[in-house]
């Protein structure tokens, strides 16, 4: 995509990172979003699992914490601002709330539970990256133009490095797809695709934004 007059005032540099300073952060794959019978299900999530896993496997080898956010909404709250706008989804203890078995969640992993958009707003996301001694997110999941732009937006505020696989996301459609990469390669971090970050894990290969400039 051909970068615009404003967004080409931009630095670029070639970036190398530290698997065990780096987390994979998924957002929102869970039942309720991706599965028969969920209430809000995105179609065609299963081209991303591939990518997703290649990523996750990687990053478990190479001894980055793998970090699964949970959308969970409360029962009988008086106003839950998502459902002013979204239809009631991902209810606590409900199975739509559950990540989907196809990336196999497993018990140490890290899991944090949201109830908005971003998974740093009111969690406990950026504390436990900062105990883990984190600087760099992995940031992929569902939908690119909602909560993983949120959470990549607020990574960036908290200065974290940030890293979207292109192939690892899936937004409400085609144009929200390329505007959101577009935007967070030219203002909030990298957009690369599941090779580049696979081989940044395992072998230290550089990253190259793929957002031209």
């Amino acid at each position: 995509m051909t970068v615009d007059v404003f967004s080409a005032k931009r630095l670029e540099r070639q970036v190398r990172i530290d698997p065990k300073a780096t987390g994979i952060v998924v957002i929102d794959m869970l039942n309720e979003f991706c599965k028969a019978g969920g209430a809000m299900v995105l179609p065609g999530y299963e081209r991303l699992i591939p990518p997703q896993k290649k990523v996750i496997d990687a990053g478990r080898h190479a001894g980055s914490p793998v970090l699964f956010v949970v959308d969970t909404h409360r029962r009988n709250v008086r106003q839950d601002r998502e459902f002013l706008k979204r239809t009631p989804h991902c209810l606590e203890g409900s199975w739509g709330a559950q990540v989907i078995e196809d990336l196999d969640p497993r018990p140490d992993d890290l899991y944090i539970v949201k109830r908005r958009y971003s998974a740093f707003f009111n969690t406990d996301l950026d504390l436990t990256l900062r105990d883990l001694q984190v600087n760099t997110l992995v940031i992929f999941g569902v939908v690119t133009n909602i909560c993983v732009r949120s959470t990549v937006h607020d990574a960036f505020f908290l200065g974290y490095q940030v890293v979207v696989p292109e192939d690892c996301v899936a937004a409400t459609g085609p144009r929200e797809q390329e505007s959101s990469l577009y935007d967070i390669g030219t203002h909030f971090g990298i957009v690369a695709d599941s090779e580049q970050v696979t081989g940044a894990l395992l072998r230290s290969a550089p990253l190259e934004n793929r957002i031209a400039a």
